[in-house]
C-alpha cells in the first residue's frame, strides 16, 4: 500500500466511516438535557504517560514524540516521517512483543493530573481502547515506547459532550459546565475522591474532520446511595 492509500484508509477508519471501528460499551443510567451517567464495563486499554503543561501536546505526545524540535506533517501521530518516534500509533501498527497489528478505536481518551509536577505542572495520561479481539490478552507494548497496559475497572461516568476541537482553553470551560450540572443535580457531591485524576477528555474524531466533531468531558462517580450507579436500561452501547 501507498503513502496516500495508507493516509486515506487511516482518516476514514479514524473519521468512524468504517463501521467496523470499536468503542467501550456502557450502559446509560441517567439522562439530563446537557450530561449523562454511563455504567462502564471492565475494559482493557493502553496507556501513555507524559508529562506537560498543554492537554493539547500532551495529546499529541501520547501518539508521537517531539523530534529535532518540529512536529511533523499530521498530529497525533498520523505523520509519516522518519524521524517521528510514534507511540500509541505505532504500538498498534505493530510495535509489539506479538508483532499485532491492531485497529484503531474510539475515543482517545487524555485524562487529567492536575499538579503532578514540579512548579504545579500537569500529567496526562493518554489512552487507547483496545479491540475485543486484544481484550483479554493485550499485546505487551516495545519498552522504547513508554506505554503500559491499563486495566479498566466497571464504573460510573458523568459525560458531557461538546463539538469543534478540543483545547486547552475550552476543556476547562466545559468541565466546568459538567461540574455545574451534577451540583444541580442528585448526582451532587458524587465524584470520585479515589479517581487518580481530575477529568478525562474523550476524543472521537480525526484532527482532519472540521464539521460535526465530537468530544466529551469524562468524570468518575461514585454513587453508593444511589443504588451504585445501577443501570435502568435506558440505552446500551
Amino acid at each position: 500500500m501507498g503513502k496516500s492509500e495508507l493516509i486515506l484508509a487511516l482518516c476514514l477508519g479514524f473519521l468512524g466511516l468504517c463501521n467496523a471501528i470499536e468503542s467501550p460499551q456502557y450502559t446509560v443510567v441517567h439522562s439530563e438535557s446537557d450530561f449523562e451517567i454511563r455504567l462502564y464495563r471492565e475494559a482493557a486499554w493502553m496507556s501513555a504517560p507524559v508529562k506537560d503543561i498543554s492537554f493539547v501536546k500532551a495529546t499529541r505526545l501520547g501518539f508521537h514524540r517531539k523530534i529535532m524540535g518540529q512536529w511533523k506533517e499530521f498530529d497525533w501521530g498520523l505523520g509519516f516521517s522518519s524521524e517521528s518516534e510514534l507511540r500509541l500509533f505505532q504500538y498498534i501498527q505493530g510495535a509489539n512483543l506479538n508483532f499485532s497489528r491492531i485497529a484503531m478505536t474510539a475515543p482517545v481518551l487524555t485524562s487529567i493530573v492536575p499538579e503532578a509536577g514540579p512548579l504545579h505542572s500537569s500529567a496526562y495520561f493518554v489512552r487507547l481502547y483496545l479491540p475485543v479481539k486484544f481484550q483479554a490478552s493485550p499485546p505487551l507494548p516495545l519498552p522504547e515506547l513508554n506505554l503500559k497496559p491499563f486495566a479498566w475497572t466497571g464504573h460510573c461516568i458523568a459525560v458531557r459532550t461538546f463539538s469543534g476541537f478540543a483545547r486547552d482553553w475550552n476543556i476547562v470551560k466545559e468541565a466546568e459546565k459538567l461540574s455545574i450540572s451534577l451540583s444541580r443535580s442528585p448526582w451532587a457531591n458524587s465524584t470520585s475522591s479515589g479517581s487518580s485524576y481530575a477529568y478525562s477528555i474523550a476524543q472521537y474524531n480525526s484532527p482532519f474532520r472540521i464539521i460535526g466533531r465530537v468530544n466529551e468531558v469524562w468524570v468518575d462517580i461514585e454513587a453508593p446511595g444511589l443504588d451504585g450507579c445501577i443501570s435502568t436500561g435506558v440505552a446500551s452501547y
